[in-house]
C-alpha cells in the first residue's frame, strides 16, 4: 500500500510540473517531435492519471498499464537526450547523467507493476 501510494504520489507531482513549469520540460523535447508545448501538457497529463488511477483498486491495473505505456512512449526522448548530449548542457550530471536515466525507466516500470498487484 505504501508503495503504491508513493508511486501515484510521484507521478502525480512529476506531472503537475509539466504544467507548472513547462519550459525545462520543452528544452529537452527532441526537434524531430511536433508541438512541444502540447506535448509536455499531454504526457504531464498522463503521468497525473495514472498516478491518481494506481489508488482505487478498481482502476489499478489500467492505470498501471497506461503508466508503462507513457513510460515507453517518452523512453524515445530519454534516449535521443543520452545521443545528443550537447544539446542538453542544462541536465546536471551531463552526459553520465543521460545515459543512468535509461534503465532508470525500467526501475519505474518494474515499480509500476508491483504496485499494480492487489493485496488481498
Amino acid at each position: 500500500m505504501l508503495l503504491r501510494r508513493l508511486l501515484a504520489g510521484t507521478f502525480v507531482t512529476a506531472g503537475a510540473l509539466h504544467f507548472v513549469k513547462p519550459k525545462p520540460y520543452e528544452a529537452i523535447m527532441p526537434p524531430y517531435l511536433p508541438a512541444h508545448r502540447e506535448l509536455v501538457y499531454l504526457s504531464g497529463l498522463a503521468e497525473m492519471a495514472g498516478g491518481a488511477g494506481m489508488i482505487p483498486r478498481a482502476t489499478r491495473r489500467p492505470a498501471g498499464w497506461f503508466l508503462i505505456a507513457t513510460l515507453v512512449a517518452i523512453f524515445p526522448a530519454n534516449l535521443h537526450m543520452a545521443l545528443h548530449p550537447d544539446r542538453y548542457p542544462q541536465v546536471p550530471g551531463g552526459k553520465a547523467a543521460l545515459w543512468a536515466r535509461l534503465p532508470l525507466q525500467a526501475v519505474f516500470v518494474a515499480w509500476v507493476l508491483r504496485a499494480m498487484r492487489d493485496e488481498r
